[in-house]
C-alpha cells in the first residue's frame, strides 16, 4: 500500500485520490538578477471527507494512474517532484519526498516541507540592494533625505492668497 506521511504521525487517510498530476514550468529572476528555469511536477492528493477504507492504495494502483498521465501529456519526469496536500487540520502546501519506508506491506512515503531561500546567496555579489563587494542580501544602506529648512517667520508670500503653499 502506497502511505504518505505529511507531519509526525500523521498520515494521509487510506481513501485518498491522487486527483490530478500536473507540470509546472517555473521562470524566475532572482534578488541578485539572475534568470532562472525549471520544472516542478505537482501530484495533488485528496482526502474524501468520508474515511470508507482502511487500506491505502496500491502502488501499481498509483503506477496505473502515472501512465495514464504520461499517455496524455508530454510530461519532463525528470523534474522536481512535489506533493501536494491538506486537509481541515492541515494547510494545503507543496512537499518533498524526503524518504521512503518499507514497513511490511507499507510504501510510506515521508514528506518535508518546502523552505524559500535566497538563490543568489551562493553567488556572492549583489543581489540588487547593495554595492557588489557585499554579500548578497545585505541591507541596503539607508539613504537620508536632506531637509530644507525655511524661516516661517521672515515676510513672505508662502501662506497668503495666491502664495502656492496650497
Amino acid at each position: 500500500m502506497l502511505q504518505f506521511k505529511y507531519a509526525e504521525h500523521k498520515l494521509v487517510n487510506a481513501n485518498y485520490h491522487i486527483t490530478e498530476i500536473k507540470q509546472a514550468e517555473v521562470t524566475s529572476v532572482d534578488c541578485g538578477g539572475k534568470l532562472d528555469r525549471w520544472t516542478e511536477i505537482i501530484v495533488q492528493l485528496w482526502e474524501p471527507n468520508v474515511n470508507d477504507q482502511t487500506r491505502a492504495m496500491e502502488v501499481n494502483k498509483a503506477l496505473a494512474i502515472v501512465n495514464v498521465v504520461e499517455g496524455k501529456n508530454d510530461f519532463r519526469w525528470n523534474a522536481i517532484v512535489k506533493i501536494e496536500f491538506g486537509n481541515s487540520d492541515f494547510d494545503t502546501r507543496q512537499m518533498y519526498p524526503a524518504d521512503f519506508v518499507l514497513d511490511g506491506e507499507n510504501l510510506i512515503i515521508n514528506l518535508i516541507a518546502d523552505v524559500t531561500q535566497c538563490k543568489a546567496i551562493g553567488r556572492g555579489g549583489s543581489c540588487g540592494t547593495a554595492e557588489a563587494e557585499e554579500p548578497c542580501c545585505s541591507p541596503a544602506p539607508q539613504v537620508k533625505e536632506k531637509l530644507e529648512m525655511i524661516n516661517l517667520a521672515t515676510e513672505s508670500n508662502c501662506c497668503t492668497p495666491g502664495g502656492g503653499c496650497c
